[in-house]
């Protein structure tokens, strides 16, 4: 995945309600944050799109995480 789209994502995973990143099922959470993350970026092409849904995939447990821990805060 290309850093800047990286940067990009985790940037909308800090903006997005705690509540709502813990709600969603995983397919449902990824699917979400890729849809924002497109948003953003017009230009993320299909081959874009199968490597943020991937990453996203891998990296579930570390929002569901990130977003347990900001709302302990």
């Amino acid at each position: 995945m290309k850093p800047l789209l990286m940067r990009q994502l985790w940037s909308v995973v800090e903006s997005i309600q705690t509540s709502t990143l813990l709600a969603l099922d995983d397919d449902s959470l990824v699917d979400f944050l890729a849809d924002r993350l497109a948003s953003g970026c017009p230009s993320i092409d299909r081959h874009d799109r199968a490597e943020i849904d991937g990453y996203i995939q891998a990296k579930v447990s570390l929002i569901r995480d990130l977003a347990s821990g900001r709302s302990v805060v």
